[in-house]
């Protein structure tokens, strides 16, 4: 009890100006405002409006994504930019953010502002997204497609070959065989498996 009394009294003690007890509430309330403009932020950079926004992105690989299964479908349910490269665990979707802070000094410095210079470097683009993939498990495809609901009855022959063997053991994942499934592919000259 008398060391609740001396915390409270700490608490309660003035500062210059203002006490502790007040400094602290504030300091919470200011950390609460914080993270909400802070989660506001990162989720308005996450929508399509936000990744379309630059006529790079709006003019090239939107137009791909497009013509793709992920945008329109029978069943209506629809990939965004974010739901393929962006992951979906916090720690991880920071770690990704702060790694496409990079590709902001492309757009400020006009690396790919024009599709001559897009298709210049669109190899380079496709294997940094293919290496990130391949290193976490192809995770944002497994955000979505869950191996263990898959119903190989229903894939061709060759497709639940691979599914029941490589994708199961671990061997492959996701993005060693579906590269192109959202975007046109560079020239594969020397990509394994092309």
């Amino acid at each position: 009890m008398n060391a609740i009394k001396k915390y409270l009294k700490v608490l309660n003690r003035p500062s210059v100006h203002y006490s502790l007890g007040f400094l602290t509430l504030g300091g919470f309330i200011a950390g609460i405002i914080f993270w909400g403009a802070f989660n506001t932020a990162l989720e308005a950079t996450n929508t399509e409006t936000f990744c379309t926004g630059c006529h790079e992105m709006r003019d090239n690989v939107f137009q791909e994504l497009k013509t793709t299964i992920h945008y329109t479908n029978r069943s209506g349910v629809r990939a965004t930019c974010s739901d393929c490269h962006v992951p979906h665990n916090w720690t991880d979707k920071i770690a990704r953010k702060m790694q496409a802070s990079k590709e902001v000094w492309g757009k400020i410095f006009g690396t790919i502002d024009t599709r001559e210079k897009f298709q210049e470097h669109r190899r380079r683009l496709a294997e940094n997204e293919w290496r990130r993939l391949k290193a976490n498990d192809s995770l944002e495809c497994r955000n979505c497609h869950n191996f263990d609901f898959m119903d190989f009855t229903r894939q061709s022959k060759r497709a639940m070959e691979q599914h029941s063997t490589a994708l199961a053991s671990g061997e492959k994942t996701c993005i060693d065989c579906h590269k192109g499934i959202a975007h046109h592919l560079p020239d594969m000259k020397g990509v394994e498996g092309w």
